[in-house]
């Protein structure tokens, strides 16, 4: 029996996004807590160091992801496309062909990461007093970056027809599996940063190896041969450009992250710890606006390919106004409760990193509509196939933040000048996102009325 798919070219627009988004929010959400298992228990049972060590370890291994996960969205781009346009033929060519590249790419980086650990490590500024932590969670986490890669090419792929449920369902077995492994190895075993690590990738390759199985036996329209991985001229060199480009857009943000994430090192554990725990928080809350922002993006792709424009149009009017109510509700939570949430992470004792931590999420918190609108444009951009827009939005959202983050560090606002930096980044990055997006409107008006004249 086939999984299901979701046809979004027909019928009513909000009701059907909404129900598309929601597996993607909670099977994101569930991937942030899954991540976020081993800075709370490490955080709650083994230290300040050791979250600094795991915390500084994540934005490493946000960065690396992100390189699979950003081939791997741009790859699905063309599926939807394909899924909407009714070609399945084409479809399964288009799987193999990126099942194969991306996957030799995804072991390239592996072994790059393994072999050049500790030269990154070196880059990063980690302090001596972390350093250690760091290098034994690092060892064997990076044994799960393969299977990081089968988790997110087969999500991308169910969920370009349609199907958000079947990811979702495996990141909630990984996440309730990792927590269970975390609790076991960490606290009854005593390993731990290393037994965290190990938690971790025993639950990514069951979540990797088994959407895999899933999806080739369960759904026809996955299912590809050896035949299908044979490169097609036109095929690859569109798939090539989407997936590079969203690439780059994916790694250059999470790259961002990273510079940032340099720059707090250099403040010491206890500003790193806060910062570690912040992000976390701010991962969470603003999770449902990125994974709405990528819903909408397969919206955009099945209506492409099926040429219904003013779907298109109208879909967009509605995706800014969830987005801006979901973005004002964030926001006040996140404003009005920063010490409690950081108290997930941190010991309710360690009143001076609670304290940095809460301005961090004050300042970020009032801003999350600003994030919201950028991840709109991101996935509006990806699926009208200008994924080149989407990366430049992002070297203007994270080459501000990052200067801003440099410059303002060294005032006397030290830390603070380090969250300010950010709200601005998504500001510019917004404001351009709307001339482009005007730009690119105009151009195809433009196309359109020539073809007519013709």
């Amino acid at each position: 029996m086939a999984t299901s798919s979701r046809d979004l070219t027909s019928g009513g627009i909000a009701g059907p996004i909404l129900a598309f988004a929601l597996p993607l929010i909670l099977g994101n959400m569930l991937q942030t807590l899954y991540n976020a298992a081993d800075s709370i228990i490490v955080g709650q049972f083994v230290g300040a160091e050791a979250l600094a060590a795991v915390g500084s370890a994540y934005s490493l291994m946000t960065f690396l992801t992100s390189l699979m996960i950003g081939l791997s969205m741009g790859a699905g781009i063309v599926f939807s496309y394909l899924f909407g346009e009714g070609n399945l033929e084409k479809l399964r060519k288009a799987l193999g062909i990126s099942f194969l590249s991306i996957g030799v790419i995804s072991l390239l980086i592996t072994a790059i990461a393994i072999i050049f650990q500790h030269e990154i490590m070196s880059l990063m500024q980690v302090p001596d007093d972390v350093y250690d932590d760091m290098a034994s969670y690092l060892q064997v986490i990076f044994i799960g970056l393969p299977a990081l890669f089968l988790y997110n090419f087969y999500a991308a792929a169910e969920r370009a027809v349609g199907n958000s449920r079947t990811p979702l369902l495996f990141m909630a077995v990984s996440a309730i599996m990792n927590v269970a492994l975390d609790l076991y190895f960490v606290i009854s075993l005593e390993w731990g940063v290393w037994g965290a690590a190990v938690a971790t990738i025993i639950s990514q390759w069951v979540a990797g190896v088994g959407i895999m199985l899933f999806s080739v036996t369960r759904h026809s329209m996955l299912r590809f041969g050896i035949k299908d991985m044979i490169p097609e001229k036109a095929l690859f060199k569109e798939l090539v450009s989407l997936s590079v480009l969203t690439s780059m857009q994916q790694s250059i943000m999470n790259l961002g992250i990273l510079c940032v994430q340099g720059i707090v090192n250099g403040f010491g554990s206890g500003v790193m710890a806060a910062f570690a725990a912040g992000v976390k928080i701010d991962s969470l809350a603003y999770m449902p606006l990125q994974e709405f922002g990528n819903a909408f993006s397969t919206f955009v792709s099945q209506n492409s390919g099926a040429g219904k424009r003013e779907r298109i149009r109208e879909g967009m009017k509605i995706a800014f106004i969830l987005t801006t109510v979901f973005g004002l509700i964030i926001s006040v939570i996140v404003f009005v409760i920063p010490g409690p949430l950081m108290t997930i992470f941190i010991d309710s004792g360690e009143a001076e990193l609670i304290a940095i931590g809460s301005d961090y999420l004050r300042i970020e918190g009032t801003f999350y509509i600003l994030i919201g609108y950028l991840f709109l444009f991101y996935g509006i951009f990806r699926a009208l196939k200008a994924p080149a827009i989407s990366l430049l939005l992002t070297i203007i959202s994270l080459g501000l933040r990052v200067l801003l983050a440099a410059l303002l560090s060294r005032t006397p606002m030290g830390e603070i000048g380090i969250w300010m930096s950010i709200p601005i980044g998504w500001a510019l990055a917004d404001t351009a996102g709307v001339i482009f997006y005007r730009l690119l409107k105009t151009n195809h008006n433009c196309t359109t009325n020539l073809d007519r004249k013709r």
